[in-house]
C-alpha cells in the first residue's frame, strides 16, 4: 500500500512540476480566476490517484496531461489573440475616473464601496479624495494614480541633482559566497575578500548576509 502511494505521489509530483515549469513564473496574485480553478482541478486529480484505490494512476496521469494541454492551449491563445484574451481573462476596468467613483463599473465587477476602500488601503491610500484614477486589473488587484496634489515630489520636481540607480546583489548568504550573484554584481571573489577585510572580517563564514551595491559598496550583517 505504501509503495503504491509513493509511486502515485512521485508520478503526480513530476507531472505537476513539469506543468508549473511550462506555464512560467506567474505569481499567485497575478493568475486569472480560471487559472486558479485549473490549478485546483489538477490538485484534485492527483488526490484521487492517491486516496482512491479504484482509480488508476495511469488514468489520472492521462487526465492531468490532457488538462495541462488544454491549459497550455489557453495560454497560447491569450498570447496570440487580443480579442480572445479579453473573453478568456477579461480586461482592466477604470473604477475611479478623474476623482469620481464609477458606480456602474463597481456593480459590474461585484464590488461595493467598502471593498473598494480595502483595495485602496492595500495601496497605502486611505481616502478617496487622494485618487485621480483607479484601475481594477484582471487579477483583482487595484492600480492607483494619485492626484497631483497628493503625489510625493520627485528629485526633479524640487530641482535636486539625480544619481543613477544601482541594483543590490546578495553576494553572501548564511556564510556562503553566491558566485552567480558575484558575476552579476561585476566583482570577483578576491575583491569581495578585500571588502570584507576592510570591514574587519576574515572569512565569508562570519557573515549572515552581505549585499553589494555599485554605488554604496558592501553592506554586511554578521552572524
Amino acid at each position: 500500500m505504501y509503495g503504491s502511494i509513493t509511486i502515485d505521489l512521485l508520478i503526480g509530483f513530476t507531472l505537476l512540476f513539469t506543468l508549473t515549469k511550462l506555464f512560467g513564473k506567474t505569481q499567485i496574485s497575478q493568475i486569472s480566476p480560471f487559472a486558479f480553478i485549473s490549478a485546483l482541478v489538477l490538485g484534485e486529480l492527483l488526490g484521487n490517484a492517491v486516496y482512491d484505490q479504484e482509480t488508476s494512476i495511469f488514468h489520472v496521469s492521462y487526465a492531468i496531461v490532457l488538462w495541462g494541454c488544454l491549459m497550455f492551449v489557453e495560454e497560447l491563445i491569450n498570447l496570440r489573440s487580443i480579442r480572445l484574451r479579453r473573453i478568456l481573462e477579461g480586461s482592466a476596468t477604470v473604477i475611479i475616473h478623474k476623482g469620481r467613483v464609477n458606480k456602474q463599473a463597481l456593480a459590474k465587477n461585484k464590488l461595493d464601496i467598502n471593498q473598494l476602500q480595502m483595495l485602496l488601503r492595500k495601496q497605502a491610500v486611505f481616502s478617496l479624495r487622494e485618487v485621480e484614477y483607479a484601475i481594477l486589473e484582471t487579477d483583482g488587484t487595484l492600480s492607483v494614480l494619485k492626484k497631483a496634489s497628493e503625489s510625493v515630489p520627485t528629485m526633479e520636481d524640487v530641482n535636486l541633482p539625480t544619481e543613477p540607480v544601482h541594483l543590490s546583489f546578495v553576494v553572501i548568504s548564511d556564510g556562503e559566497v553566491l558566485v552567480n550573484n558575484l558575476k552579476q554584481a561585476g566583482i570577483t571573489e578576491n575583491i569581495l575578500q578585500q571588502l570584507l577585510t576592510r570591514q574587519g572580517y576574515s572569512s565569508p563564514r562570519e557573515i549572515l548576509v552581505a549585499e553589494f551595491n555599485e554605488a554604496k559598496g558592501l553592506f554586511i550583517d554578521p552572524l
